[in-house]
């Protein structure tokens, strides 16, 4: 059974940080290029970051550039997004996505709020 898990989502202050993790099981998963993608209220989803399925490239939008890492750890099966400096405007539920040639799938989402 093909899953990826969300976690790390929650409440945090505009300028804190946020770790969020994707957990992969049910495919494999270092065959497949990982995508954190994120929908606010109102709005399309989103690419926030993208990562190749052996973590040598990496990209951004442009509006997290500089302040959102992404990483990946095949033997662990998991990719992660470290946010920092964020701003109310990076509120949104959050997800991540395994793509390969054939196939995508996605998490069910985490809910990342930036408020004061």
């Amino acid at each position: 059974q093909v899953q990826l898990v969300e976690s790390g989502g929650g409440l945090v202050q505009p300028g804190g940080s946020l770790r969020l993790s994707c957990a992969a099981s049910g495919f494999t998963f270092s065959s497949y290029a990982m995508y954190w993608y994120r929908q606010a209220p109102g709005k399309e989803r989103e690419l926030v970051a993208s990562i190749t399925s052996t973590g040598r490239n990496t990209n951004y939008a442009d509006s997290v550039k500089g302040r959102f890492t992404i990483a990946r750890d095949n033997a662990k099966k998991m990719v992660s997004l470290q946010m920092h400096n964020l701003k109310p405007e990076d509120t949104a539920v959050y997800y991540c996505k395994a793509l390969s040639s054939l196939t995508n799938y996605w998490g069910q989402g985490t809910q990342v709020t930036v408020s004061s």
